[in-house]
């Protein structure tokens, strides 16, 4: 499990689009997208990856997330902790 002071950044392997208030991932691996393998985030999911900079630690995506939803800090840790394990089990996220 990551720390809260852990600064995430994106994988140079995914190609985002966004479409509306989502956000659709695709892992390109020999400039060659794996279509089997396409994920698509809801808003608050694109609202975290919109985060993810490479300059904010998670602390920062959870303060980000409760400013933004106005919910209570151990939800937010919890859904955006189980989040970005979610998105680095798959190589999303470095």
């Amino acid at each position: 499990m990551a720390e809260l002071t852990s600064v995430l950044s994106r994988s140079p392997s995914i190609v985002t689009r966004k479409t509306g208030n989502e956000y659709v991932l695709v892992p390109v691996t020999n400039n060659i997208a794996d279509m089997n393998s396409v994920y698509t985030l809801n808003e608050t999911g694109a609202f975290i990856w919109e985060q993810i900079d490479g300059k904010k630690n998670i602390e920062e995506l959870i303060n980000a997330v409760i400013g933004k939803y106005e919910i209570d800090g151990e939800t937010a840790t919890r859904d955006v902790l189980a989040f970005i394990n979610n998105l680095g089990h798959y190589l999303i996220i470095n």
